[in-house]
């Protein structure tokens, strides 16, 4: 049996946004104003193509797999790997992440040969957030207990793991049972890294021990700034005080016509204008966040009109001294 031994060595997404100490940025798909939960998803390859053109380092796509109209969000419609796949053919260089894979309604065998085809296809470009589930109505559709979403979680990563980490593995779990006499190809060009989303029904010691770095949620800069530290501190003491691992964030961004308008909070996000978005990406990279990930959903404006004076106007401007 030949043994991939990636050691950490991690795939090319993923030395993208976490190869140096700055701060990194990406976009979420859709790139649109959604006014209803459905996107209309035009353009987007032109404007993933002017993002990348911009500098931004990621794209990032959804996986939700139901429509459920009381949740109020359907993302960008299509499947996640598929859509993947298709921005990949369509773009060069830029990072294609997930934010986040629902991994207990999945199989884990599914996951491991769908993410080893997106990697090997765009020459190593992806990075997983990985995530337990917070939508009611999708557990009982999947015939899966959403009481038992952490425990999933938990077999999955180690499945997928053991599956594209040697050939012809021996895997005994709940979901899956190979006895070194079938294999999961292509194998990925790297390792793919998983980063843990949320807290996905974990104790924080186990995120830092077994998450190849920790994607969360924007809150204020002071509690942001808190959870960092908290996170340094738990992945030194449980991978090693040599180890390092990202923290990424992402955060909904209203960007005002008004240059100087002030920051007013808004759902999972801020409203702003581009001189205090400026401001906000530096104290960012202060507080200590590796990558953040923009959505642009909650504008009022066109995601083209919004894109195009971020990537002129902010994005220029913005010193990580």
């Amino acid at each position: 049996m030949t043994t991939y031994d990636f050691d950490h060595g991690y795939n090319a997404g993923y030395n993208r946004l976490f190869g140096d100490d700055n701060l990194t940025l990406g976009l979420f798909f859709p790139i649109e104003s959604v006014q209803q939960g459905k996107p209309t998803m035009e353009n987007q390859v032109k404007l993933a193509q002017r993002a990348e053109s911009f500098g931004f380092d990621a794209l990032w796509f959804r996986d939700v797999p139901l429509w459920d109209p009381s949740f109020g969000d359907a993302g960008h419609l299509y499947d996640t790997f598929t859509y993947l796949s298709y921005i990949a053919a369509h773009t060069d260089d830029i990072a294609l992440a997930t934010g986040s894979v629902v991994l207990p309604l999945r199989h884990p065998l599914h996951t491991a040969k769908q993410a080893a085809s997106v990697d090997q296809l765009s020459d190593g470009r992806l990075v997983m957030g990985v995530a337990s589930g917070d939508r009611p109505v999708e557990f009982p559709a999947f015939d899966v207990d959403a009481a038992s979403r952490g425990e999933l979680f938990r077999e999955h990563i180690d499945v997928f793991r053991q599956a594209l980490g040697s050939e012809f593995p021996t895997i005994d779990s709940a979901r899956s049972t190979l006895e070194g006499t079938a294999d999961v190809v292509p194998k990925p060009t790297n390792e793919i890294p998983l980063l843990v989303t949320g807290h996905a029904r974990q104790e924080r010691d186990w995120i830092a021990e077994h998450g190849d770095g920790w994607l969360f949620y924007t809150q204020d800069f002071e509690t942001q700034q808190a959870l960092v530290d908290d996170w340094r501190q738990r992945v030194a003491k449980q991978a090693g005080p040599d180890v390092e691992k990202p923290f990424a964030m992402s955060e909904h961004i209203f960007l005002a016509e008004e240059s100087d308008a002030e920051p007013r909070r808004i759902h999972q996000g801020v409203e702003l204008g581009r001189n205090e978005l400026i401001d906000r990406l530096e104290r960012w990279h202060d507080v200590g966040v590796d990558h953040l990930t923009i959505n642009l959903r909650y504008n009022n404006r066109p995601a083209a009109d919004v894109l195009e004076e971020i990537g002129t106007e902010v994005l220029p401007e913005v010193s990580f001294s």
